[in-house]
């Protein structure tokens, strides 16, 4: 009898795409960050994709001292895999994204795989009440920016990083960007399993529609093969759904509400748990089974939470 699928559930409880004001639930503390990472993992979530917030007023930030807050609480009461960003914000400098990666050598980093436009001046239109002054010009500055991943950031991060033991989410919002891996693959910087995370429905990105997904699989079946390991990020409303198509078609699944702030139709999600709960249920719906933090590091083969400086 052919042995039941294992899918691993990311979730990413905070972020920088999210300001404080769009939802009441959003963790912005570092207890708040700390909670919503153990609550996810509790339901679940194999991996905690993690960003940090200035306490006073929740501005991104890559501050390692506000890192050290909550990350030796998530290690201490949870052997969930910490996978800490060096996206940050599209705002920052490579430097300052790099900062929380370079300090606490975790087991996996997020990577974004090219530059972009990365347009969230729409929201401006659905959240008009914003407590901070930041909040509305981090928004609005986004009609004119570029996020920076060039090829020599990328190759920085890769080796900086990959030097710690860290592997990496290759976080791919667009057909290039798989070509861009396929190209530090080709050159012996990157190395097997990949950890595609296929991103949806941002501006300036791919799009969310059914026939986007199955042209970010077929293109990444053929560059990479049985190389890679697959997951869906629908960014919005698009949570579920595209995780749920990606599911059926052999991916793994991230959640949270750093990349959606909805668990239903015009419903604010009270937790980035209640995410992962819902999309456990689609994956159970399915007959497969959810993956545990220690199957995921033999899937991806990481170093072990032994292994990392916090």
């Amino acid at each position: 009898m052919a042995k039941t699928r294992k899918v691993i559930i990311t979730c990413a409880p905070t972020g920088a795409i999210h300001t404080p004001s769009m939802s009441p639930y959003l963790p912005v503390t570092p207890d708040e960050i700390a909670n919503a990472a153990l609550a996810a993992a509790r339901e679940g979530a194999a991996i905690l994709h993690l960003h940090a917030r200035h306490p006073e007023d929740g501005r991104p930030t890559q501050d390692p001292a506000v890192f050290e807050r909550f990350l030796p609480r998530i290690k201490e009461q949870t052997d969930a895999v910490i996978n800490l960003t060096t996206g940050g914000s599209p705002h920052m400098t490579v430097a300052e994204r790099l900062k929380p990666a370079h300090h606490f050598q975790p087991e996996v980093a997020s990577l974004n795989m090219g530059s972009m436009n990365f347009g969230l001046y729409p929201m401006l239109d659905r959240f008009t009440e914003l407590k901070h002054d930041w909040e509305r010009q981090h928004l609005a500055n986004s009609r004119d920016l570029v996020f920076k991943n060039t090829f020599a950031d990328v190759e920085y991060i890769l080796t900086s990083c990959g030097a710690n033991g860290t592997r990496f989410e290759f976080e791919c919002y667009d057909i290039s960007h798989l070509y861009n891996l396929a190209h530090f693959v080709d050159r012996g910087l990157a190395k097997a399993p990949f950890f595609v995370q296929s991103v949806f429905g941002l501006l300036g990105g791919i799009g969310a529609h059914p026939e986007d997904l199955a042209h970010m699989k077929r293109t990444a079946d053929r560059l990479f093969g049985s190389d890679y390991v697959w997951s869906i990020l629908g960014a919005g409303r698009n949570q579920i759904p595209l995780a749920t198509m990606g599911v059926a078609q052999g991916s793994n699944a991230r959640v949270g509400l750093e990349d959606s702030l909805w668990i239903g139709p015009g419903k604010l999600a009270e937790s980035s748990a209640a995410q992962v709960k819902k999309i456990r249920q689609v994956i159970e719906g399915l007959s497969l089974e959810i993956a545990t933090p220690q199957e995921a590091r033999a899937m991806l083969e990481l170093k072990g939470g032994d292994n990392v400086a916090f």
